[in-house]
């Protein structure tokens, strides 16, 4: 079976996208696996594929991570869709382009070779919990921001093991059974912060994460005082801006910006 894929990145969170508009395709975890295997595949950190609703007569995204399992949102990869399926829809392009997610539907603005999109409202954040780790107690806030994510502030984002202390994270009991992806943040500056992130289903730090860029601004702001827009640095080396307004306890207009570019296009045979 031959599979027509665009690969796109959006700072540096890399993504294949297929256009399954007519519904021919059916890809098992193991074959979504293999496309996203940077040895043996594509390489990737997740796959996006374009699905018509019938029933809500829009466009789907579907989100899985690079081991095969579906995720309800990806933040960047929602950034990388919008910009694939603008020249595939004739109309589209006006703003805002809308598409469903399974967070609910994502509005995306075309800004130059940015991409800006609105997030879900996320729920409330639970601040300042402490959690058991093997090197001792350690204080973490947690926020949904489509997916969950507990972040965590630190001194120096460089010096942190994201590897061993975002996988001792990611499976805490305390979340369990989903898990958490794993953010550290450092504060730089009165509306700047520098990211980095274990995510779940990559099972390993990206270069970037678009929900955890969203929660860790939105934290920010909660513990910190970081006014909106939140300047964010990730992995990359690219900067992304998330901005937001307080309802009560909680938020709502929020907005994810940043590049979203493509790589290449090409075709793979993958085996049935």
């Amino acid at each position: 079976m031959k599979i027509q894929f665009t690969k796109m990145t959006g700072a540096g969170n890399d993504f294949v996208l297929v256009d399954n508009r007519d519904g021919r395709l059916r890809l098992r975890p193991d074959q979504i696996a293999r496309l996203c295997d940077r040895h043996f595949g594509i390489g990737a950190d997740g796959m996006l594929v374009a699905e018509t609703d019938a029933k809500e007569d829009r466009i789907r995204m579907r989100y899985y991570n690079s081991d095969g399992g579906e995720a309800s949102l990806c933040g960047n990869g929602a950034r990388c869709f919008a910009r694939f399926l603008q020249p595939l829809l004739p109309g589209s392009e006006g703003d805002p382009l809308i598409f469903l997610t399974g967070a609910g539907i994502v509005k995306a603005s075309f800004l130059g070779e940015e991409v800006s999109i609105s997030m879900p409202d996320p729920e409330s954040a639970r601040l300042r919990r402490l959690v058991t780790t093997r090197h001792g107690p350690l204080e973490v806030h947690w926020i949904h921001t489509g997916v969950p994510h507990l972040v965590v502030f630190v001194r120096d984002v460089e010096r942190i093991d994201v590897e061993e202390l975002g996988r001792e994270l990611r499976w805490l009991p305390d979340f369990a059974p989903e898990g958490a992806n794993a953010d550290f943040v450092e504060v730089k500056g009165p509306d700047r912060i520098a990211v980095r992130t274990y995510e779940r289903g990559v099972e390993g730090e990206t270069l970037a994460c678009g929900t955890g860029v969203t929660a860790s601004a939105l934290v920010a702001h909660l513990a910190k005082g970081l006014p909106s827009p939140v300047s964010v640095l990730v992995r990359s080396g690219e900067s992304l801006r998330v901005g937001f307004e307080r309802a009560g306890d909680g938020f709502r207009r929020v907005w994810l910006q940043g590049p979203a570019t493509k790589v290449f296009t090409g075709e793979m045979e993958v085996s049935e």
